[in-house]
Formats: structure tokens, C-alpha cells, sequence
């Protein structure tokens, strides 16, 4: 796939999987945040000149009170991922994943019950239905 090549999306699938990778980055950035120095948080390289002046080689470090560059792209980041949540939970992409959800399982059980019809079942067959197919259904979930 090309950079920018259309792809089909649902849009609200596309903003859960933006909410999943910008959370991904968030972690990340936490990681490498937590790995600074103490004092790395606040306190830093502002400026580094490297090449030659009028009096020779330069190779000179300016420090100053600042905040990381790490810190601020997590603080960016996590910002970035409450504006993406708070967009799903306005569009109502939970409430739609439970419909959606609530709409399969109701397609299962009617596929169920048209298959348990046609195959005829002996009473004591179908006696075991209620026990057999909820157990078999709940290997299926994750």
C-alpha cells in the first residue's frame, strides 16, 4: 500500500484503532520518560554548536531549565489520546459495539435454532441442548 492510498474504513473502527495505536505511543513515551535521569525532567542540553569560529573548532553545550523533549511529547500525546476518546465516546462507539454485539448474538441463536429444527432431534436429544450449545458458545469467547 502506498502512502495515502484509499482504503475502506469504518469510521468508527478507524478512530478505535487511532485511540489503540496513540495509547501504544503514550506507553512508550512513558518508558523512555521514566528512563531520564531525575533531573533530566527539568534540566538539559538547550543547544549544541559543533564546527569552527574565527578562533578554532566550536564544540560548545548551552544547558538550561526546560522540560525534556520526551516530556513534552508525552503530555502532547496524552492530550491527543483524551481528544480521540472523548470524540468516540461523544460519537457513541461503545454503545454502538454493544448493538452490534447484542445483533450477533441474536444471529447465532436464530442459526441455532433453525439448525436444531432441521435435524430433527429425539427428546432426548434435544433435552442436552440447553446444556451442550452454551457450553460450546463460551469456548468461543477470547
Amino acid at each position: 500500500m502506498n502512502l495515502g492510498e484509499p482504503e475502506p474504513i469504518d469510521p468508527g473502527e478507524a478512530l478505535l484503532k487511532l485511540i489503540a495505536m496513540k495509547h501504544g505511543e503514550v506507553l512508550w513515551l512513558r518508558e523512555k520518560v521514566k528512563e531520564l535521569p531525575e533531573d533530566g525532567l527539568s534540566w538539559g542540553i538547550a543547544q549544541h554548536e559543533v564546527g569552527l569560529g574565527p578562533e578554532g573548532p566550536i564544540d560548545k553545550e548551552t544547558r538550561k531549565a526546560q522540560p525534556h523533549v520526551l516530556w513534552t511529547l508525552l503530555r502532547q500525546a496524552e492530550d491527543q489520546l483524551a481528544a480521540y476518546a472523548a470524540k468516540a465516546l461523544t460519537a457513541g462507539i461503545e454503545e454502538r459495539r454493544v448493538r452490534l454485539a447484542e445483533q450477533q448474538g441474536t444471529l447465532v441463536a436464530t442459526a441455532i435454532r433453525r439448525i436444531l429444527d432441521r435435524l430433527q432431534l429425539t427428546p432426548t436429544q434435544l433435552s442436552m441442548v440447553s446444556t451442550i450449545v452454551p457450553e460450546e458458545l463460551r469456548t468461543l469467547a477470547p
